[in-house]
């Protein structure tokens, strides 16, 4: 994303007073402005109609991206910090994004009612394993003919890159901008199997950009 389009967006996370904290609009313009997920992400769902869920929305920076880029979807974002919920319902009203709804919920203990698309990005090693499993059976339950998954998680696949996004996965949660520790970093064979058996068209891309981190992108469709 060009730095541009990343500080218009991150102006809507500045606070209402002057003096007031700007932490999200600082971490909002560098990760739209370092990371490749958001655009790896509009190239999965464009072309698509579906309402889309984002399980782990955070800020619902995803919300804010695909508009940016024309992809006006029905939006519903859901995240266990209600701090984040509360701000980016805020953000999302002064950017003016109508189609776009927050809820606070905890994903390791339950998830929405939904039919459509849905993502879940940086989260999913938040979950337990047997949370975790349950998770993506439920996400394949969710999707729509012609709907996608869209999955960003580091893997377990033994690499430099994995050890050091589970660092600053663990030094994310001391610092207190996640709210729970690291719990299980899927296998990417694995993975791929029980969304093939579920019988969705799997591609898995890495996704790291210029970061050191052990991200990847899943793409799993529904025929139509």
């Amino acid at each position: 994303m060009g730095n541009g389009q990343a500080v218009r967006i991150a102006r809507a996370f500045l606070p209402e007073h002057p003096l007031g904290n700007r932490w999200d609009y600082y971490y909002s313009r560098a990760k739209l402005g370092s990371d490749p997920l958001y655009p790896g992400v509009s190239a999965a769902l464009r072309g698509t109609q579906a309402p889309l869920l984002d399980l782990g929305c955070g800020l619902g920076l995803l919300a804010h991206t695909l508009h940016a880029d024309g992809i006006d979807l029905p939006y519903f974002g859901v995240d266990s910090d209600a701090g984040k919920i509360r701000r980016a319902g805020r953000a999302a009203a002064r950017a003016g994004l109508q189609h776009a709804r927050f809820d606070t919920m905890d994903l390791a203990r339950e998830l929405p009612e939904h039919r459509g698309s849905v993502v879940i990005l940086d989260v999913l090693q938040f979950i337990p394993y047997a949370a975790q499993a349950r998770a993506i059976d439920a996400m394949i339950a969710m999707l729509t003919p012609g709907a996608r998954l869209v999955i960003r998680t580091g893997l377990d696949d033994g690499t430099g890159r994995a050890r050091v996004t589970r660092v600053t996965d663990l030094f994310s949660r001391a610092v207190g901008w996640m709210n729970a520790m690291p719990r299980y970093y899927p296998d990417g064979a694995a993975l791929r199997a029980r969304l093939h058996e579920a019988g969705l068209t799997v591609e898995l891309t890495p996704l790291f950009g210029r970061t050191p981190f052990n991200n990847w992108r899943i793409v799993a469709a529904k025929p139509a």
